[in-house]
């Protein structure tokens, strides 16, 4: 058994609805994603939230928690809550534990009928597949499933397979150009824009004050991901080299890139960098969600060529405060933004290449396809 069940079920008390209303911020509310979560709900499909750090994911459960209690009359003593990344929670580590604390709440607290189980970043609990798979097909008792994380192989393997398909992926992205007006209850300017792009669109960088601070905000936000998210998760020792491939990759946004170019650089600075390594750390990244690809697509023989492809960042916060030199670089900037956009749209997007000229993005969705061009007027 769990050794600090009781410590660990005393501070889910205070987290959930069943004797007091917590004393949470419940932010801002995404309609994009509180829309499609909210008609979601009522299945025994897991639901599943993935995206960057501080991207927005905890406050979308707790909104969705509060509205179940206050618009579906859901019963308090009927939800269960848990932020793994609370202090408290630190010792709850297997998918044992996570057992345990849920069968003693259940005998505390005794809940009828179905239960909504709410597990923020569930990744930071081994073999969590297990228990959201055991609950998810119970036999007997009804559970209704949310989980978040922060790595885009939380569905991967087994768990995949376990769950034959019987779940439902939403991935959140910072806040749209849209969003940060709406948010910031500004109109829809020139300078208004400008403003958008050589900041951030992370929710909590809007309350720090000064560049200093933000580029704080940055520098540990870039540390958390590459050490916890990819470093500890991966098992890699190279962390300088995951580091200055991140950096590499912040100052040649909208450029093309390959494996062999990157190589190329860190041996001009007498760098020692090998084909699979710079390869897994890119996909480690893009597993993150702190840098997204968008691969070569040859017109002529509507397939996706190998070699070099664009890099982007999730958000342009880690340009514009660790290199504050870059944020006249207008060009990269927007093709940035325009790539979130159609990604935000749910457009698959790649590079358009033609036997003399480049198409910025060919964006396809379902049927639809668009070629855009991203130009400064």
């Amino acid at each position: 058994m769990f050794m600090d069940l009781i410590k660990a079920y005393e501070s889910l008390k205070t987290v959930n609805y069943w004797f007091r209303k917590p004393k949470f911020n419940l932010g801002y509310e995404r309609a994009q994603y509180s829309k499609s979560l909210w008609q979601s709900v009522g299945n025994s499909l897991v639901k599943v939230l993935v995206g960057q750090r501080r991207s927005g994911k905890s406050f979308l459960l707790r909104q969705l928690v509060h509205k179940l209690i206050a618009e579906k009359k859901v019963n308090k003593k009927n939800i269960f809550y848990l932020n793994k990344e609370m202090f408290e929670f630190e010792k709850l580590q297997y998918a044992s534990d996570l057992n345990d604390l849920i069968d003693y709440y259940q005998k505390q607290i005794r809940p009828k009928g179905k239960i909504y189980i709410f597990i923020d970043e569930v990744q930071d609990i081994k073999d969590w597949e297990k228990i959201v798979v055991s609950l998810a097909q119970h036999p007997i008792l009804e559970y209704e499933l949310f989980i978040t994380g922060s790595n885009s192989q939380l569905l991967s393997g087994e768990l995949a397979s376990l769950l034959s398909g019987r779940y439902l992926l939403t991935q959140l992205y910072p806040f749209s150009y849209y969003e940060y007006l709406d948010y910031q209850k500004l109109s829809n300017t020139k300078e208004n824009f400008i403003k958008y792009i050589t900041t951030s669109a992370l929710p909590e960088i809007f309350n720090l004050r000064t560049e200093e601070t933000k580029g704080h905000y940055f520098q540990a936000l870039m540390s958390t991901i590459l050490l916890k998210d990819i470093m500890y998760r991966n098992k890699i020792r190279d962390y300088i080299l995951l580091q200055d491939i991140f950096l590499y990759l912040l100052h040649n946004v909208g450029n093309l890139v390959s494996v062999s170019s990157i190589i190329k650089y860190f041996k001009s600075k007498n760098r020692k960098a090998d084909y699979t390594t710079v390869s897994q750390y890119l996909t480690y990244m893009q597993h993150a969600f702190i840098v997204s690809e968008a691969s070569r697509y040859s017109f002529k023989t509507k397939e996706l060529l190998s070699g070099e492809r664009k890099y982007f960042i999730s958000d342009l916060g880690f340009r514009n405060y660790l290199f504050p030199s870059l944020q006249k670089d207008f060009g990269s900037i927007l093709e940035n933004i325009v790539y979130t956009h159609l990604r935000i749209a749910g457009y698959e997007v790649k590079v358009g290449i033609g036997s003399h000229y480049e198409v910025d993005f060919v964006a396809q969705k379902n049927n639809s396809k668009q070629y855009v061009q991203v130009k400064i007027i």
